[in-house]
């Protein structure tokens, strides 16, 4: 790989030389023969030609490619091939280029780009532009793009901005899944837990069936089938019902039987009080999901989906601007989108009639709470004789949640005992704590 990648730089080298070469020789117009940088039969078995092949990435798309790329592998590369390669010193304006906050080094701009494959040739010219519009592949996919100009400068002095996914996948083979920070506020959710392991109502496992079936199969029913044309991108759906009940586990389980990653969404750090950040952090969030093909986890959605109030001031205004604004980037999202709130009745009707599964997680009834209190005790623990799990599921109404809290609780203080035995008085202290926190009165 390593080779491969001097290879490249090699050729790319060459290639701006005689660029370069060919304008002070006169022939400021180029001709079409050297215009892109040859990609070689053997290099088509790397990541970077894996991913030319895959795309069906014509030779001009691979040099714009390449030569974003370049200054990711050497940063001096640039200033050293440019520098060898003009007659003298002095400012080359034709050339473009532009050097960064913390990078010192010479970035090519889309200047640079219509320089080296298209000269002054007007009619190559425009048709090297289409490379950075927003209907070609690059932009559609977020791999490249131009960074933004100030009001009334040409568009094309923008500096090349190659994906920093799209760099490690070329560079290493692979893409680091990203950090949790201000500019993606969002962590990947996993479970070591199986499918038996959930305990729902069964026409509430039912429709998380159903959702299941959409994710298999929503690719072939929007392509296969035609039918992207008839309908939306994407899959929304709402889970409501009380904290405790799964609705993130099952989340979580959707993703581990799917084979995708679900990111679950910190809304606190989404959510701001100046205007127009919010849609700032929700755009940059949407942008690092597209064509991940993650499912997207809004847990306590009330926080952003809530009903919109009533314009009383300019505060009110960007509130209601901010929903509208999420409501088109979910119906845009091409993936599945869940959003989780305690309460159907927060969630703005605007939202509700675009989603295509509500799915309600009651409170479990007396089968499912015996079911989870059975499921709940690791399997090298004994319970004392006279503890009946029918029994406490009759008598206490919780949740899968309140359960395993309960079981975490007893399990400690018999750890603390150097025990192996849970023992009713575990147990029921561990209900009254979880009893406490709602403020309910144990009976």
């Amino acid at each position: 790989m390593q080779t491969i990648l001097n290879d490249i730089l090699q050729d790319i080298d060459a290639f701006i030389a005689a660029r370069i070469k060919s304008w002070f020789a006169g022939d400021g117009g180029f001709s079409e023969n050297g215009l892109v940088v040859h990609f070689g039969e053997e290099d088509l078995h790397t990541p970077l030609g894996h991913f030319f092949r895959h795309n069906e990435i014509a030779e001009t798309e691979q040099t714009l490619l390449l030569l974003a790329l370049a200054p990711h592998l050497q940063p001096d590369f640039y200033d050293r091939v440019i520098a060898a390669a003009l007659p003298q010193a002095g400012d080359f304006p034709q050339l473009g280029g532009t050097r960064g906050k913390n990078f010192r080094g010479f970035l090519p701009t889309g200047e640079t780009v219509l320089f080296l494959l298209a000269g002054e040739d007007m009619e190559k010219r425009v048709e090297v532009q289409h490379l950075f519009s927003e209907d070609h592949l690059f932009a559609k996919k977020r791999i490249l793009w131009l960074e933004d100009v100030p009001e009334g400068e040409p568009r094309m002095s923008g500096r090349i901005i190659l994906s920093q996914e799209y760099v490690e996948l070329f560079t290493t083979g692979k893409v680091a899944a990203p950090r949790f920070s201000l500019t993606f506020p969002a962590q990947r959710i996993e479970t070591e837990l199986e499918w038996d392991d959930l305990v729902l109502h069964p026409d509430t496992l039912q429709q998380i069936r159903e959702l299941e079936i959409w994710i298999k199969h929503g690719d072939t029913l929007m392509d296969d089938w035609g039918m992207r044309r008839k309908l939306k991108p994407g899959y929304r759906a709402l889970f409501h019902g009380p904290p405790g009940t799964g609705k993130t586990l099952t989340a979580s389980l959707l993703g581990k039987y799917t084979g995708k990653d679900v990111y679950r969404i910190d809304l606190s750090m989404v959510v701001s009080k100046y205007i127009g950040e919010t849609e700032k952090n929700l755009a940059n969030l949407f942008a690092k999901a597209e064509n991940k093909d993650w499912v997207l986890f809004f847990d306590e959605a009330d926080a952003l989906f809530g009903k919109r109030t009533n314009v009383r001031d300019a505060h009110d205004k960007y509130a209601n601007q901010e929903v509208s604004y999420l409501l088109q980037r979910v119906e845009l999202y091409d993936g599945l989108v869940i959003l989780a709130t305690n309460f159907k009745s927060n969630i703005d009707d605007a939202f509700s009639r675009r989603f295509q599964s509500i799915i309600y997680f009651p409170v479990p009834g007396f089968d499912e709470r015996l079911a989870l209190w059975r499921k709940a005790f690791p399997k090298k623990v004994k319970l004392a004789g006279d503890i009946n799990l029918s029994s406490l599921a009759q008598r206490y109404e919780i949740t899968g949640g309140e359960i395993i809290n309960i079981v975490q609780y007893a399990c400690l203080r018999a750890l603390d005992r150097h025990d192996e035995q849970i023992l009713f008085s575990d147990l029921y202290e561990g209900i009254k704590k979880e009893f406490q926190k709602e403020g309910r009165i144990l009976r």
